[in-house]
């Protein structure tokens, strides 16, 4: 069992225990109440986490501490030490959460249903997901890529980051089937380092900058992509004309 879940899954199991004595000689009411702590631990955990995003964003993951966290989440380092042992499985847990946030996003940003679509119009359904994740996960990146992250953490999103990229050349695949494998594999793995450098600058900036560095991104995916799959995709339609009085 991970150390991130061990305190929550020993309180989960006395929790357990209590239901089980209650069914067996108290009421109703107090049987209930087991249930309802769990319901709160729960809560308590998911408070926790997002308040070890914050501190991990404005200190650093090296830079930060238990107390912090319990500071920032607003309970006590005792309360902190009922679920998590130490800083380690915070981070560990909050990876797991994360990753399965962004599994889920790239999942729906690269449906083949989106494959029928003229460049630009793909761009927008694959990278606004993508986007919207980032800007609302910004601890995502900094929990993923530090040099002192939990090993745990940086496997998983090593994994996953393959998955990712080989989802990118299957979709490449599919417009460019003659196409040699190493020739879809460099073109995935630099339009994700585009991806890449381009969130950086985004999330450096917010309000109507960040909006303008978000349309530069897919200007250049844009200009990278349309010469190597431009001639595969539907094109947008053309707009209308204007029709003038004379006419």
């Amino acid at each position: 069992m991970p150390e991130a879940r061990r305190g929550g899954a020993v309180e989960r199991g006395v929790q357990d225990g209590a239901t089980k004595a209650g069914s067996d000689g108290g009421d109703s009411a107090d049987a209930g109440r087991p249930r309802r702590r769990q319901a709160r631990g729960e809560r308590r955990i998911a408070q926790i986490l997002e308040a070890a995003g914050r501190v991990f964003c404005t200190s650093g993951y090296t830079a930060a501490s238990t107390n912090s966290i319990a500071r920032e989440a607003g309970v006590s380092p005792g309360t902190l030490y009922q679920f998590f042992p130490n800083k380690e499985a915070i981070a560990v847990e909050l990876g797991d959460v994360l990753l399965n946030r962004w599994r889920t996003t790239y999942g729906r940003a690269l449906t083949p249903t989106h494959m029928d679509l003229p460049l630009p119009e793909l761009l927008d359904a694959v990278l606004d997901p993508l986007i919207t994740f980032n800007c609302e996960n910004p601890v995502f990146p900094v929990l993923m890529h530090g040099s002192e992250i939990p090993g745990q953490v940086t496997e998983k999103h090593a994994v996953l980051h393959s998955t990712l990229l080989t989802r990118v050349e299957e979709m490449l695949g599919s417009y460019l089937p003659d196409t040699p494998q190493a020739e879809r594999t460099r073109t995935a793995e630099f339009a994700f380092a585009l991806f890449m450098g381009g969130m950086d600058l985004i999330l450096a900036h917010e309000g109507e900058e960040r909006d303008a560095y978000i349309g530069e991104l897919k200007t250049a995916m844009f200009r990278y992509l349309e010469p190597v799959v431009g001639d595969m995709l539907p094109r947008c339609p053309a707009p209308p004309e204007t029709a003038t009085p004379d006419s």
